[in-house]
């Protein structure tokens, strides 16, 4: 993974789609001595629910990287779920934000993958910041993914809170937030559309893929100020900064949230035997799971704290003792 002071790298090596469908298939089948496929399309419907046979009883992973896997795992209907950015689990452990208890969760590993929240607005809206918004109150015509359940979304609504306002005030004020396409790429419509002035803002992540872009257009991005970025860590996410040396253009760091690292989780109850077979089955078969930079997925590096590996929750003990008895904690 490109460190904080780093250039930017080129494009991922796969879709992260790819990886997570790839890790609980190879999970799997390495569990239940079997073969898998030598390939999972690209730009797939990143959910695979896959049921094996464990003494008899059954076991299901989830590769969704949504709220939907914090549930199941947190209501006994999934064994293992992944979750982007690993922020939001510490978020749902702790009950807040869309999470109205605690939820009993408990890591295995966090995929890397270092990136930040963005918000990017054309500089005709005259925002400096993103608090701007509700000082404001601007006709604000907002892009972000279509797909619903993205934590893009619920992160947004609390990034807004924290700040002061909320969609309804949005489109109280006139303006809107409408959910179409997927990652702002250079070659996309998405970003086409906040280039053209067809939009005002687009608010994403997935930085490094298309910040560059954007900045030499012209587009600002909205730092958000101190005391909002307080209140969301008291929620449990992180701070994160989209960092000039990195990104030239920009006039200097922007604070944003952190969303980084593709946390693999399970119930902080699950059982212990269970636990170690999924941590033998991804190192066994990390060789055959592609992730964003070229060769094999680093799980010696997957349980412990790092830019592109932030560890938002405690290890599951078994999943930490598996870990030091390999010497990779």
């Amino acid at each position: 993974m490109a460190a904080p002071d780093a250039a930017p790298g080129g494009a991922p090596v796969t879709n992260p789609n790819v990886t997570r469908s790839r890790l609980v298939l190879e999970i799997a089948s390495e569990m239940a001595g079997g073969a898998v496929a030598d390939a999972v399309p690209d730009y797939i419907q990143p959910r695979v629910v896959l049921k094996h046979s464990r003494g008899g009883k059954p076991a299901t992973f989830l590769s969704v990287s949504t709220a939907e896997g914090i549930f199941a795992v947190a209501s006994g209907k999934a064994d293992l779920a992944i979750i982007n950015p690993a922020a939001v689990l510490a978020v749902a452990m702790r009950g807040q934000s869309i999470f109205r208890e605690p939820m009993p969760v408990r890591a295995i590993a966090v995929i890397p993958s270092w990136d930040q929240f963005v918000f990017a607005v054309r500089p005709e809206t005259g925002l400096s910041r993103f608090e701007d918004i509700v000082n404001r109150t601007p006709k604000l015509r907002i892009l972000m993914r279509a797909m619903p359940d993205h934590t893009l979304h619920h992160m947004f609504d609390d990034v807004a809170t924290a700040a002061g306002f909320s969609r309804d005030d949005i489109a109280r004020w006139g303006g809107q937030v409408r959910k179409a396409g997927s990652v702002p790429w250079p070659h996309t419509e998405t970003f086409k559309a906040l280039l053209r002035g067809d939009v005002d803002a687009v608010f994403d992540e997935a930085a490094r893929s298309w910040v560059p872009d954007a900045l030499d257009a012209g587009i600002t991005i909205l730092p958000l100020a101190e005391t909002t970025v307080q209140k969301l860590e008291a929620m449990g996410y992180r701070r994160a900064v989209l960092p000039k040396a990195v990104y030239p253009k920009l006039p200097r760091d922007v604070l944003s949230l952190d969303f980084s690292g593709w946390t693999v989780f399970v119930h902080a109850e699950a059982d212990d035997a269970l636990v170690t077979a999924i941590c033998a089955g991804l190192d066994a078969r990390k060789a055959r799971i592609p992730w964003e930079e070229p060769g094999e997925l680093p799980v010696e590096r997957m349980a412990r704290e790092a830019v592109d590996t932030p560890q938002t929750v405690p290890l599951h003990p078994a999943a930490e003792r598996f870990w030091k008895n390999r010497g990779y904690l």
